[in-house]
């Protein structure tokens, strides 16, 4: 999957490097927080119509629980912390304007701080989540990494959310979602601009549940049952 690269004015996270900031105890990492530098503006989540006169909100909308993807099942089994539920916290984390640009900054950081590679191309096989400590991955990696390095600044666990979609060309792709009050924002490997849900262009297919990380629920009305696989999305047409 192709990626973008990006540019970070973070400075500890610049100085550490990624692997460093996923090691960091968690007042290092709340001090670390305190050094990113505000952009102009944050990311924004507006209520949209569509031509029809539809309403788009900000917030997607989930279908029930499904099946979690079994590279995500092996990556619990092996990083068991990571996987660890937080606070029962059902109401939406309130993202402050620094807490936005915190997304923005981490997922710029990450794109480029970390080589793209194919999972088959890395471990010899077509399915595998892990932590990019070699500083190389695909797209779940990317989002592991973000999700880990910004709840070690702070975010709650039920705000960060791993995605599953379908990317522009009809593949599983891998994205991080924040959950917030303002709306479900993407941060994506393959784009430097954090964006909300409904401009990414992609078709969504199923993402953590806020309530626990182990638990997963379909985002596709049309999908009785979701994929067990990244590799596995069936492409747009071929369902």
């Amino acid at each position: 999957m192709r990626r973008v690269a990006g540019f970070l004015n973070v400075t500890m996270l610049s100085t550490l490097g990624f692997a460093a900031v996923a090691a960091q105890t968690p007042a290092v990492a709340q001090s670390a927080a305190q050094t990113v530098v505000m952009r102009a503006d944050p990311p924004r989540a507006d209520v949209r119509e569509t031509s029809r006169g539809e309403t788009i909100s900000p917030y997607k909308r989930v279908f029930g629980s499904t099946q979690p993807p079994y590279g995500f099942v092996r990556f619990c089994e092996e990083e068991p912390e990571e996987c660890r539920a937080g606070a029962a916290e059902e109401t939406r984390f309130n993202a402050t304007p620094q807490r936005l640009s915190q997304l923005d900054e981490i997922n710029r950081h990450i794109n480029r701080a970390i080589q793209p590679i194919t999972d088959l191309e890395h471990y010899g096989v077509t399915e595998y989540w892990s932590l990019p400590k070699d500083g190389k991955g695909d797209c779940e990696d990317y989002a592991l990494l973000k999700r880990k390095t910004l709840i070690q600044l702070g975010w709650p666990i039920s705000a960060l959310l791993l995605t599953v979609v379908r990317d522009e060309k009809g593949e599983g792709h891998a994205v991080l979602t924040a959950r917030t009050a303002q709306g479900d924002f993407i941060l994506d490997n393959k784009n430097d601009e954090v964006r909300v849900w409904h401009t990414t262009g992609y078709d969504f297919v199923m993402r953590q549940s806020f309530l626990d990380p182990r638990t997963w629920v379909s985002l596709d009305p049309t999908d009785g049952s979701a994929p067990a696989a990244i590799a596995g999305v069936k492409p747009q047409g071929r369902r």
